[in-house]
């Protein structure tokens, strides 16, 4: 069953739900973090051509999480209205996935299409259809805040894993596989399948059992005009979608520019993957202690708290950037900062969706994790491509050989972005947690919601 007695949802089942975010990362962790790296050191694109394919892709890619949330708004099946779409679109995901890895050797043009059509069919289409319904499905599992808290920190510590396979062990594998595009071309497959293994984990063990139908059927058809209006206005969402924004504009910032730092900065690409497996450790067990602390503090404190320490942590870096044990320390105590907002800002947007109903009458899950997912990437596509027009313009070298003598203006550029960037956004999330003040109000609105239901109304 998907409730015990008490009401919550069994350790099965969050642990199911935490393994659809692994296979996400799985795939995504890689886009994130190491296909700049491919497609410019092993398949010869030049970096600007990347930079310009991932800023367009990810404008369309973010409208089309909207597109999603409407689909799974107007979904009618035996499993629900979320759930289904991450069987339907399980393997069509991992087949795209791969294809992004076969980048023709070609002009720079056809490079640029091939880039552009395969990383929307994954990201735009494929990952959209998969992650919008998984973010929305939590709150179609349960009403409970505190179960969705739980659900969202076994969410976040198992999506790390799904990094830590793709990204910590890619460059290895990579290596031993051969060092070449072909080898990258293996090693993705290998993890694609592992994916889709795990979301079908997810699909069956999770359950929707929230159904509010009764009551939206008792109150008139919304427009899209009300909807939008209604979603806008709601000061919440807007918070919780600069948050999203923060944790994944940092996995970017730090994702993209890593390997470039290790590489060229550090001398030795090696000591990426410890580096790496070193911060989601880090994240991992930040976020198993989550649901302890959440017992003594509130969402918003326990988040505005970790994210001075990563800002602090971070800062201290540039004590000593080149101390390869220094930069590790400081990153497993920036990581540990990281944990409590990564870990809770989906129970967040969950809390959102019931501070909408209570607002406005209007019960929006899909257009709120929707929404939210299209600011986020469009959030991402820009930081992309900042990072890369940054690097070209500071003279980078693409090669299909592993790399090249880089100078030493792309040297300083890589420098600069990895000890500045990510200060920069988590001091935007500092901010933005000041103002954040519906934790205080959670138990007023959701018992007049219970009021209002009781009446059969929204």
């Amino acid at each position: 069953m998907n409730e015990t007695k008490t009401g919550g949802l069994n350790v099965g089942v969050r642990i199911s739900y935490g393994l659809g975010d692994t296979a996400c990362n799985i795939v995504f962790g890689m886009i994130s973090a190491l296909l700049t790296l491919f497609y410019t050191d092993y398949a010869g694109v030049a970096v600007a051509t990347v930079g310009l394919a991932m800023l367009v892709s990810r404008v369309f890619d973010g409208f089309s999480d909207v597109i999603m949330g409407v689909l799974v708004s107007k979904t009618k099946t035996k499993w629900g209205k979320a759930r289904p779409w991450i069987l339907w679109m399980a393997i069509p995901y991992a087949v795209c996935a791969v294809s992004m890895f076969c980048v023709p050797q070609s002009s720079n043009t056809i490079q640029f299409w091939y880039i552009f059509i395969t990383y929307n069919l994954c990201t735009t289409v494929c990952y959209t259809a998969i992650n919008v319904p998984y973010g929305t499905l939590s709150t179609m599992m349960t009403r409970s805040s505190h179960e969705r808290d739980l659900l969202s920190i076994f969410r976040m510590a198992l999506s790390p894993v799904g990094k830590i396979i793709a990204v910590t062990f890619t460059l290895p594998v990579v290596k031993m596989m051969g060092n070449d595009q072909a080898a990258w071309i293996k090693t993705m497959s290998i993890w694609c399948v592992i994916a889709v293994i795990l979301l079908f984990i997810c699909f069956f063990q999770c359950k929707e059992t929230v159904n509010l139908e009764q009551q939206a059927a008792n109150t008139k058809k919304v427009g899209a005009g009300r909807q939008i209006k209604a979603l806008l206005s709601n000061p919440y969402f807007w918070a919780t979608l600069i948050l999203w924004t923060v944790t994944c504009v940092h996995t970017t910032i730090i994702g993209t520019d890593l390997p470039y730092y290790c590489k060229y900065v550090l001398g030795n690409d090696n000591i990426y993957s410890l580096i790496y497996t070193a911060e989601i450790v880090s994240l991992i067990v930040g976020a198993i202690a989550c649901p302890m602390l959440l017992k003594k503090f509130n969402k918003r404190d326990l988040s505005l708290f970790g994210c001075i320490v990563v800002v602090v942590a971070h800062a201290l870096i540039m004590v000593n950037p080149t101390n390869v044990g220094w930069l590790l320390a400081m990153t497993i105590i920036r990581s540990l900062g990281q944990a409590p907002l990564t870990s809770v800002v989906f129970g967040m947007m969950g809390d959102v969706v019931e501070y909408g109903q209570w607002k406005s009458h209007l019960r929006q899950e899909s257009l709120v994790f929707g929404a939210g997912s299209m600011g986020f990437k469009i959030g991402t596509g820009i930081t992309s491509a900042i990072m890369t027009l940054m690097l070209e313009g500071a003279g980078f070298l693409s090669s299909t050989a592993g790399g090249a003598v880089q100078p030493d203006s792309a040297v300083s550029m890589i420098t600069t972005i990895f000890k500045f960037g990510p200060i920069l956004v988590w001091i935007v999330a500092i901010i933005v947690l000041v103002f954040y003040k519906l934790d205080k109000i959670y138990p007023k609105v959701m018992k007049e919601l219970a009021e209002r239901e009781a009446r059969g109304e929204m």
